[in-house]
């Protein structure tokens, strides 16, 4: 018995690899075997021949090789036993990357990722792709579009792990981590009712964009990448500071010849390895021992609503779950469109059509997600909210230029919004998304300190260049710029402005010191002086003294007085 089972495995063995290698070597397929429920392929028929049916001991045409499938079928049709049949799937491309990738795959720091991403972090790298593979068509869509490489989608992996509401120490907000200026530098808005940051389709745009400026800047898409991490400023500065030591890098060599100076942070240094590494196991996900799940695409359709519209009160019209409407739309921080203006809101694909008629049905004081109240009387802010049936926080949030008085009361005369019930559980628990914070907790200050300017919304070199005493045109040097063009949370280096600015109020200062210093040292000096003008002054007290008579007299008697006490004490 043992014979014949060991015989059976072998036989077992041959025919299978038998089934697999000879088609492939003469490009035919196996012979059909018939089975019951795999319907009869018709006689070939051959080119110029008539339509009788070959015999079938005719040569067949060449054909493709076998499917893996097929050889599975074949070998169930022989064995009948399918759970010991495993065949390699050996069709699978190669994958390709409009990156390069290639290149740069054996460096130490791209190695080092790709052991992380597949090995210590591949539980957390596997969520991660898992969760980018609802954004990830429409990010690859909009970077075709726009005639970047679709591969840099890898970067919403890098910043955020593919996740709308990530939130960095520095206040960074979204899938594409931007600060709260560069994000409305890039056209998209966030204020206190609305965050576009955490809106995956404009928080794209505003990536693309901004990532096309900073290739066209350093004609590189590592460079532009490391600039978008470590600001452009820094990766300019980098460039002209070491020129010579990069002599002779082109292209992408450029990042890793300036990642070897002691120059950028090592967050940027690793920034583009990680996203190299990224692409290699993100695009052979089997080969590191991935398993992605897939998830719904975001899609959607758009719909125009007026200011202030539920989102609870527009599901519940429409007959939606709420998670739908929330989902689609992150940026809306309060659970209604902004009170200020009309927007483009995101429905189901294929609801806008249904919720259009559902709104003309009802009401617009329904529609909206807070009613109004006037105050008549002064009040407590958390007295009214008690009243209203909301905690403070939440009377807060609909209500962010509330009037208060010095006593901490709310003033009268004013109209607050209260919002419903419902708006509520739509409505997200948030830092003030103006908040930005640069530098740690010295912020922008401690920045200046050290010779660091961050440029606000509405600031041009020539500006920045005045406030510190220089050219444009030194400014431009010093941060190694070709253009003119910067961009609100960017830093440029000031050190020699602040130096160059000195000389001119120095000295000011010293005059002042030296004054203050001259002033004080005076009525020391003068006290002597007075002194002595003050001597000759008592000869008249001490003339009077003699011109006393009684003064006289009661002097002589008590020296005479102590003679006497004096003898009698000998």
């Amino acid at each position: 018995m043992p014979l014949m089972r060991a015989a059976r495995r072998a036989a077992r063995a041959s025919l299978l690899a038998l089934l697999v290698v000879l088609p492939a070597c003469r490009g035919l397929r196996p012979a059909p075997v018939a089975l019951p429920e795999a319907p009869a392929r018709p006689p070939a028929v051959l080119e110029g021949a008539s339509s009788v049916p070959a015999p079938r001991t005719a040569p067949t045409p060449p054909a493709d090789p076998a499917t893996p499938e097929e050889v599975v079928r074949t070998a169930i049709a022989v064995f009948g036993d399918s759970t010991v049949i495993t065949v390699a799937d050996s069709s699978g491309e190669e994958p390709v990357w409009d990156i390069d990738v290639r290149s740069y795959e054996t460096h130490d720091r791209v190695e080092h990722y790709v052991e992380l991403f597949s090995s210590k972090a591949r539980e957390r790298f596997q969520s991660r792709l898992s969760r980018g593979t609802r954004y990830e068509p429409m990010i690859r869509a909009k970077l075709r579009a726009s005639g970047m490489p679709e591969d840099l989608t890898y970067l919403a992996l890098i910043e955020s792990g593919y996740d709308p509401h990530a939130y960095s120490r520095a206040a960074a907000v979204g899938m594409w981590q931007f600060m709260s200026s560069t994000a409305r530098d890039v056209g998209m808005r966030v204020d206190w009712w609305m965050d576009e940051r955490r809106d995956p389709a404009r928080a794209t745009d505003g990536a693309i964009r901004f990532l096309g400026f900073l290739q066209k800047q350093f004609g590189s898409f590592y460079l532009a990448a490391a600039a978008y991490n470590g600001g452009p400023g820094r990766v300019s500065r980098g460039l002209t500071r070491f020129a010579d030591e990069l002599e002779g890098a082109e292209g992408e060599d450029r990042f890793f010849a300036l990642a070897e100076q002691d120059y950028l942070r090592a967050e940027t240094k690793n920034y583009v390895p990680q996203l190299i590494a990224a692409a290699l196991v993100a695009k052979k996900p089997e080969q590191y021992g991935l398993r992605i799940d897939s998830l719904p695409a975001y899609e959607y359709d758009s719909l125009r609503v007026a200011p202030g519209t539920s989102l609870a009160s527009l599901a519940a019209a429409g007959n939606l779950p709420g998670t739908a409407l929330r989902d689609l739309n992150p940026a809306l921080l309060r659970g209604i469109t902004p009170p200020d203006v009309d927007i483009w809101l995101r429905v189901p694909v294929g609801m806008a059509e249904r919720l259009r008629a559902a709104i003309d049905t009802v009401s617009p004081d329904a529609l909206r997600g807070y009613r109004s109240v006037r105050l008549d009387d002064a009040m407590s802010a958390s007295g009214f909210a008690s009243r209203h049936g909301v905690s403070l926080k939440q009377l807060r949030w609909f209500n962010p230029a509330w009037r208060i008085s010095r006593k901490g009361r709310l003033t009268a005369g004013q109209t607050l919004r209260v919002p419903q019930e419902a708006v509520l559980s739509f409505a997200r628990d948030i830092p003030d998304p103006s908040l930005e914070k640069f530098g740690g907790p010295s912020g922008t200050k401690g920045l200046s300190a050290r010779g660091v300017h961050v440029v606000r919304r509405g600031e041009t070199l020539g500006t920045i260049a005045r406030k510190y005493g220089l050219k444009e045109s030194q400014l431009k040097a010093m941060n190694g710029l070709r253009g003119t063009r910067i961009l609100a949370g960017q830093t440029l280096q000031i050190r020699k402005a602040t130096t160059a600015k000195r000389p001119a109020n120095t000295p000011a200062k010293k005059s002042a010191a030296k004054k203050t210093t001259a002033k004080s040292t005076k009525p020391s000096v003068k006290k002597p002086v007075k002194k002595s003008a003050k001597k000759p002054a008592k000869k008249p007290a001490k003339t009077s003294v003699k011109k006393s008579a009684p003064a006289k007299k009661k002097a002589a008697s008590t020296s005479r007085r102590a003679a006497s006490s004096t003898s009698t004490k000998k």
